[in-house]
């Protein structure tokens, strides 16, 4: 099995290469020991060949967790090979890159994307040049029109096999930077040896005082010393520190082979096209605005128009589903106990999440196309003024915003961030964005007591959630994490029509999310939902029609609903649904239809019975703030390292929820 790492800057098309060269071929998991996200999939049309999509980065600096994560899997002594991406409109400072990834001295194929664009500017790049220039094979392709994949994957499996090295590791002219370096590396070079790395790459490392680097060669006493005393001849020599010596190497050599090489194109329409629509969407009074409307048109579309109707006819279609089995089953003549786990246990479990499906399927194809297009990166720079005022930059919008999916990845995304205060303090707001497992529970409340508003109401909860992070980021701010945040540089893509591949991609995986997790975590926690409604503390079956309090979940739901009295939910129906929540969200609404023996329209009915609207504002305010389901708290230990902070975590979200639900409670019951 040959190995294959995909680096490449961020926003230079890594993601739209990787499902070009893996197809529907993807396995997600996390890189070993950190919980950042590893792609990987099998090369299309190639046996025994894989691709790990690394996160985007700048450079192999000890910066973020995303560069120590491709700094160690790209060590790890596991990768055959790096195919090295490239935007080759923006060419010069992509390369920057490659030059530090040719110090690892891997085989490596250079993918210069982007070159129909080059072309269509009046720009040319001569690949044979600059093939010769780095020592390695370049491919010209557009991962966006699929062009020139079919050679690159030739070329990389080529070099891969055949463990052809880069031919040019270095880039340092005669004077006092090649001095250092080269006298760096004959000090280092046994340790490096031993240590598995290139002494190149090592002595660069060590030259910028990578801490890990360091501690991991062992080196003596002398030889620091002996180093230390070398890289300040050098920063004398020079005039420069050696971090931008190292940076200004890299870069003479960069400009000097585009000079050789490169035409440069014009400025694009698409870079035109871009800075007139920016002048609009980023503008100082207009792009707030402008980012709730687009929202709004969202949500509309998602809960008030496209999605109620592909739900309804979901709804139908697992309506159909279910009557069939019934009368199947009592056709058969099945036991009854039996009878009642398939009907009212799995499929009024199980079916009345999955008719919620739609909605999420249509939010979540707007959103990738807001992605896709790089509007959702003008939201975050937008967002970085306001963010600021609350203490964190720009770039925490982005684990925010995730969180909107899911909070497991939102908080694996923290890793991102420079700042440990910022990691952490970010880490605590992601909760309070509101995760599409809640949508159900927002969409069956909406559809029973605010049939008309949906869209309204589930814009009130989103912004809601996020107005309660801003104050309680204010209050951290002033008192658990004092401090500025960190300075927030990003990169603005160019407007691009979205990717029907990438959409596609996008949507079966959140389609497979949602549907695996309906037949695992929701199937299960229905199943147990329903043997606890079913029998009761002697394991005799209950006569749901005639005693339904005697259940063993009936008495579990009694002991805990004088806690939620003051929400007005004082139904241990209700109590018991948000119990379950901690396993999935989903859940709620599961465990609800299991416990009504209801679905669909009968759900609805079941609940006007069951709350009234002042505790139906309520059970949402709760739903929409409090702890998020286990795997999150799994992730958040994973983070903080402490089982006493997760605790507090927890503790901390269910109290504020438990406020918050309070307080709208006793506001709605003046109101209506």
């Amino acid at each position: 099995m040959l190995t294959f790492a995909l680096a490449g800057n961020q926003n230079c098309g890594k993601t739209t290469l990787f499902n070009c060269l893996t197809g529907s071929n993807q396995h997600v998991g996390n890189f070993p020991g950190v919980t950042v996200d590893q792609k990987s999939g099998d090369l299309k049309d190639v046996k025994d060949c894989r691709v790990v999509d690394l996160p985007g980065i700048y450079s192999i600096r000890p910066y973020t967790g995303e560069e120590i994560v491709t700094r160690d899997f790209l060590l790890s002594g596991h990768v055959d090979g790096i195919i090295n991406i490239v935007d080759a409109t923006n060419i010069e400072r992509n390369l920057y890159l490659t030059l530090q990834l040719l110090e690892l001295k891997l085989p490596m194929v250079l993918a210069l994307n982007m070159m129909d664009e080059v072309r269509g500017n009046g720009g040319s790049i001569n690949i044979a040049e600059l093939s010769d220039r780095l020592g390695i094979p370049v491919v010209p392709i557009s991962a966006a029109k699929s062009e020139g994949i079919s050679e690159l994957i030739a070329q990389a499996v080529a070099v891969a096999k055949g463990k052809v090295m880069p031919k040019r590791l270095d880039f340092c002219k005669d004077g006092a930077i090649h001095r250092c370096i080269h006298a760096v590396s004959h000090v280092i070079e046994d340790h490096a040896s031993k240590m598995g790395i290139p002494a190149r790459f090592a002595a660069t490392k060590v030259i910028e005082n990578d801490p890990d680097i360091l501690l991991n060669l062992g080196l003596s006493q002398n030889e620091i010393e002996l180093i230390e005393h070398t890289v300040i001849e050098m920063e004398d020599e020079s005039g420069l520190d050696r971090n931008a010596a190292i940076a200004s190497m890299r870069y003479d050599f960069i400009e000097e082979v585009c000079r050789d090489t490169v035409v440069k194109c014009h400025e694009s329409k698409e870079r035109l096209r871009s800075i007139k629509i920016d002048s609009v969407l980023t503008d100082k009074y207009l792009a707030l605005p402008i980012f709730f409307g687009v929202m709004f048109l969202v949500f509309y579309l998602t809960f008030g128009l496209v999605g109620s109707y592909l739900s309804g006819l979901m709804e139908q279609g697992i309506g159909a589903l279910k009557s069939l089995v019934d009368s199947g089953l009592v056709a058969y003549g099945i036991n009854p106990v039996v009878h009642s786990l398939v009907v009212d246990g799995i499929f009024e479990g199980v079916g009345s999440v999955l008719s919620f499906l739609p909605y999420i399927v249509v939010l979540f194809f707007f959103l990738s196309i807001l992605e896709d297009t790089g509007y959702m990166a003008r939201v975050a720079f937008v967002m970085d003024r306001l963010l600021r005022k609350i203490g964190l930059s720009g770039r925490s919008f982005v684990p925010m915003l995730i969180g909107f999916g899911c909070s497991v990845p939102a908080i694996m995304a923290t890793r991102t961030l420079s700042s440990e205060r910022d990691r952490r303090m970010t880490m605590l707001l992601i909760p309070f964005m509101s995760c599409s497992a809640k949508i159900p529970v927002y969409a069956m409340l909406s559809a029973a007591f605010f049939p008309q508003s949906a869209a309204l109401c589930m814009i009130i909860l989103y912004i809601g959630g996020m107005l309660l992070g801003i104050l309680l980021a204010l209050v951290l701010k002033s008192t658990l994490f004092k401090g500025k945040p960190v300075p927030f540089v990003m990169e603005l893509p160019n407007y691009r029509f979205p990717s029907a591949r990438s959409v596609a991609m996008l949507l079966w995986e959140k389609t497979k999310d949602f549907v695996t997790k309906a037949f695992t975590v929701i199937f299960l926690a229905s199943v147990i939902i329903w043997f606890l409604q079913t029998f009761d503390l002697k394991l005799n079956v209950v006569d749901l029609g005639v005693n339904p309090e005697d259940s063993i979940l009936a008495q579990i739901g009694k002991l805990l609903a004088p806690m939620f009295k003051p929400l007005g939910l004082d139904n241990w129906k209700v109590v018991t649904s948000l119990i379950s929540g901690l396993t999935a969200k989903e859940t709620v609404v599961s465990t609800l239809g299991v416990l009504t023996g209801s679905s669909g329209d009968g759900l609805v009915a079941a609940l006007q019975n069951m709350l009234t609207v002042p505790a139906a504002c309520a059970f949402m305010a709760f739903t929409l703030l409090y702890t998020p389901c286990f795997a999150a708290i799994s992730t958040i230990k994973r983070e903080f390292n402490s089982r006493l902070k997760t605790a507090g975590v927890v503790v901390f979200q269910c109290v504020i929820a438990w406020i918050i639900g309070c307080g709208v409670y006793n506001v709605a019951l003046l109101c209506i």
